[in-house]
């Protein structure tokens, strides 16, 4: 079977842009923590693991969000002002997303109590953050997308860009459905607006799913075209 055909990675280097960031998601995942201090007592320490889960679920939603930053720039290996402008904004955007990122799921979690809180505003807040950073995201990937002469994006790497732009498209959706229920459902269904995005599971496989079918049928093309 024919080998696989990467994506080539067009930084060689680790960029003053990554190194930047790759600090200030450090600075996020410290304001994630359970708590700063030490529990002195088991009754202490049994209040703080209450957080646990909230806490897992932030960091592995932050490691994903580092994980596709980490990916763009090693595919890419842009550093033009309009990629250190956009990557600016959602490294601005990353840092005020912990908040209620933490919140969102503290509150999932058991963790925190939000009872005297308004639900609407919380989701208004976690929703924009959400669709601000795929925002970003996808108007990185259009950048590389327009460069695609000047990086000499061969036919696969131009539909993993493309592939990209609808992932990242569709979590845009699904963040602006999200804040839209929050607004229009009926108090006692606020809540299910934050299910919302227990979809981003199945988009993400519908369109891996179809994306990756695609390619492999170019993949299939382009070996029987070589031999």
């Amino acid at each position: 079977m024919p080998k696989k055909i990467e994506f080539r990675h067009r930084a060689r280097e680790v960029s003053r842009i990554e190194a930047f960031s790759d600090i200030v998601f450090g600075f996020a995942l410290t304001l994630i923590v359970i708590s700063l201090e030490v529990p002195r007592s088991y009754e202490e320490l049994m209040h703080e693991m209450r957080g646990f889960p909230g806490f897992a679920i932030c960091f592995a939603v932050l490691m994903w969000i580092w994980y596709i930053h980490h990916t763009y720039f090693r595919r890419y290996g842009l550093s033009d002002i309009y990629t250190l402008v956009l990557n600016t904004i959602l490294l601005f955007l990353v840092l005020s997303y912990v908040y209620p990122l933490k919140f969102v799921f503290g509150t999932m979690t058991g963790a925190i109590d939000v009872h005297k809180g308004n639900p609407r505003v919380l989701l208004l807040i976690y929703g924009l953050g959400f669709a601000g950073i795929f925002v970003l995201f996808f108007l990185l990937y259009l950048h590389a997308h327009r460069k695609r002469e000047e990086l000499e994006l061969n036919e696969f790497e131009l539909h993993d860009t493309e592939t990209a732009m609808w992932m990242y498209g569709a979590y845009i959706v699904i963040g602006l459905v999200s804040i839209v229920l929050a607004q229009v459902l009926p108090w006692k269904w606020v809540g299910l607006a934050g299910w919302t995005y227990f979809l981003l599971g199945p988009v993400s496989a519908f369109i891996g799913h179809k994306r990756g079918s695609a390619r492999g049928d170019m993949h299939d093309r382009y070996f029987a075209e070589s031999q």
